[in-house]
């Protein structure tokens, strides 16, 4: 079996670019996607819902897909690396191909095996990437600050943690995932998130926009500015009592989510963190030791549904077909703005 972890917010002619790779490599192989749902990484609000998501993976080739949960998705890369490989690490994978600008396994391994330390150099005011590029320059003469290599590298300690016997394989990578601006017909998620904001016209883009909204953070502004003003903001992840403070002492001036984030923004609390910790409030993530749960299976065509019955029983976590309490009340928090309706089944394509 091979794994992919995506976003697809959206799904773009890249993602398709790299879907037909990993046919083209493995053109046997069962292709299981750990999909990010409704709310993702960086702090953003997914512009299609995570069920058209699984729809649209589906029908452009995958034959499984299940959810890397909220608690692992809206986290630091290590975290989101470390949930979406245990995932696939239990469902027995094989092989995991992501995209990568320096598209150099052996390197990437050895970045990934470089004992450094970064806590003083993020106290500073360095964001991740900074950090670990300066610290890896000091310690072995290298330079990396390229997006998907950072995550590439989080995905290989993952494995390494685990003991997983998952094989890393890297594409080259057309773009750069944050280039703000539009290249051809492959372009950056970004740069499509952009036009879409502004109600431009992205058909050259994606093969597929039937699905996709205009829909962002700041839609949600005013129940995160409730939350700031009348809740200890201490209880929810990766909230201080420093952070805490700041947010409430700018939340009356602040108008919109980007303003709250430049009016609160310092040294110790960079434009990321600070956004995915809005989105913590929003869905209220308490603090707790995350850990790995369940696998929840969002879809799936015969070939996954066979893959499925064929390693149920070696399977050590849950596989759930329906919600998980926690999920539902996130994804019905992501409807009052996107209108959509919530699934209990996972979509099966025959």
């Amino acid at each position: 079996m091979v794994g992919i972890i995506c976003e697809y917010n959206p799904f773009h002619n890249g993602h398709l670019y790299h879907l037909n790779k990993v046919k083209e490599l493995f053109p046997n192989e069962i292709i299981t996607l750990v999909l990010v749902g409704n709310f993702v990484n960086r702090g953003d609000v997914s512009v299609i819902n995570k069920w058209d998501k699984t729809r649209l993976a589906l029908d452009y080739g995958i034959d499984l897909v299940v959810e890397l949960p909220f608690s692992f998705a809206t986290q630091s890369a290590d975290i989101y690396a470390y949930g979406a490989i245990s995932i696939l690490d239990n469902l027995k994978c094989d092989y995991l191909v992501f995209g990568s600008e320096l598209n150099d396994i052996d390197l990437l391994y050895k970045i990934a095996n470089t004992d450094i330390d970064i806590k003083d150099l993020l106290k500073k005011g360095y964001n991740y990437p900074k950090a670990i590029d300066i610290a890896l320059k000091d310690k072995i003469n290298i330079s990396i600050n390229t997006p998907n290599d950072l995550l590439g590298i989080s995905y290989i300690k993952a494995i390494k943690k685990l003991n997983s016997k998952i094989k890393p394989i890297t594409i080259k990578r057309t773009n750069d995932y944050h280039d703000t601006k539009v290249n051809g017909e492959i372009s950056s998620a970004t740069s499509i998130r952009k036009l879409i904001y502004g109600n431009i016209d992205i058909l050259k883009y994606v093969p597929n926009t039937n699905y996709i909204k205009n829909i962002n953070l700041n839609d949600f502004y005013l129940i995160i500015k409730h939350k700031i003003m009348t809740e200890d903001l201490t209880k929810y992840q990766d909230i201080d009592i420093s952070l805490n403070s700041l947010l409430k002492k700018n939340i009356l001036k602040s108008n919109s989510v980007e303003e709250l984030i430049t009016n609160v923004k310092h040294k110790n609390y960079t434009y990321n963190r600070i956004k995915r910790c809005l989105v913590h409030i929003l869905c209220c993530l308490d603090k707790k030791d995350y850990k790995l749960e369940y696998i929840r299976i969002l879809g799936f065509n015969n070939k996954g549904r066979q893959y499925l019955n064929k390693i149920k029983k070696e399977v050590t976590l849950p596989l759930l077909t329906k919600y998980d309490n926690y999920e539902l009340l996130v994804d019905n928090i992501y409807n009052l703005i996107s209108k959509d309706t919530n699934k209990n089944k996972p979509i099966l394509k025959k």
